[in-house]
């Protein structure tokens, strides 16, 4: 299993480090990240876009299905994904914590809550389908 410093410098260069994802935590069917709710991540209504929300929980699931791939896997697509957004924000740190709840052969399901730390308030449920793909013979 990579550490985070690993999957952390991963992100970098990507949308997830554009956004300001980091990860806090791997653990065996639980990843745990972050990011801090600003101005550039807001939507034209002042608060936090929902593909900010998006962003950080299927990372964190994406992160979690590549942790955790069946022997032969080489690597997964998103096939579904969904989120129910519950609430928003301004400011402060919003968490997002991933768990494995299906780990097959064919497919992984990951389900992720996103929090906003200060309130303990749910921001969103999230839901997302992971094909594992294998090499062609």
């Amino acid at each position: 299993m990579s550490g985070v410093a690993e999957l952390n410098e991963r992100i970098r260069d990507t949308l997830s480090g554009l956004v300001g994802v980091e990860i806090t935590e791997v653990r065996q069917r639980r990843l745990v990240g972050r990011l801090r709710a600003e101005p550039r991540l807001f939507a034209a209504n002042g608060y936090l876009h929902a593909a900010t929300v998006v962003a950080l929980a299927d990372t964190l699931c994406g992160f979690g299905a590549l942790e955790h791939l069946p022997p032969g896997a080489e690597s997964f697509t998103t096939v579904e994904l969904k989120a129910n957004l519950l609430g928003t924000a301004r400011e402060g740190i919003i968490e997002c914590v991933a768990k494995l709840v299906h780990g097959g052969r064919t497919t992984q399901v990951w389900d992720a809550e996103v929090k906003h730390i200060d309130s303990n308030r749910t921001i969103a449920l999230f839901r997302c389908t992971q094909l594992n793909l294998y090499p062609h013979e």
